[in-house]
């Protein structure tokens, strides 16, 4: 199946995502947009739209500070998204989820973003925090995603 425009696109030398049988493993996803060599850091790197949705104030103090963390998850979810749709899915096929963190404190801020992504049923998930991400310590997240899809 060819790869859709928005899909996580791999920073080196492997997939995106494998099909094995009914299940669908997609690669850990950060915050980095390849084609523009760009990392997401803020609420000006993703659409309007989703900044409102996500919780931007428009208060630079608030914004500074929440921006980066919500406007990351955001976009890691909606790479997900579009990956799963690329293999025949939804995110209501996503069962599970692995999330890596630089630091713990971000997570309230993360899960109320993952809940506009999974508002009815929430997969099973794995927290962890870790001490570095490739390829920048800009990158405050990472998520991988199991899918099952039935052919």
């Amino acid at each position: 199946m060819a790869a859709g425009p928005d899909i996580a696109k791999p920073l080196a030398r492997y997939a995106a995502f494998k099909r094995m049988g009914d299940f669908v493993f997609l690669s850990g996803i950060i915050a980095v947009d390849p084609a523009q060599g760009k990392i997401i850091k803020g609420f000006a790197d993703i659409p309007a739209e989703a900044r409102a949705k996500i919780g931007e104030t428009g208060e630079f103090s608030v914004d500074i500070r929440q921006g980066p963390i919500l406007a990351q998850s955001w976009y890691v979810f909606d790479r997900i998204r579009a990956t799963i749709e690329t293999a025949g899915g939804t995110m209501k096929n996503v069962f599970k989820l692995v999330q890596y963190f630089r630091d713990l404190d971000d997570y309230p801020l993360f899960n109320r973003v993952r809940t506009q992504f999974f508002p009815d049923d929430p997969p099973v998930s794995t927290v962890v925090q870790v001490t570095a991400m490739l390829p920048s310590p800009e990158i405050l997240i990472e998520v991988e995603a199991t899918a099952y899809l039935p052919r």
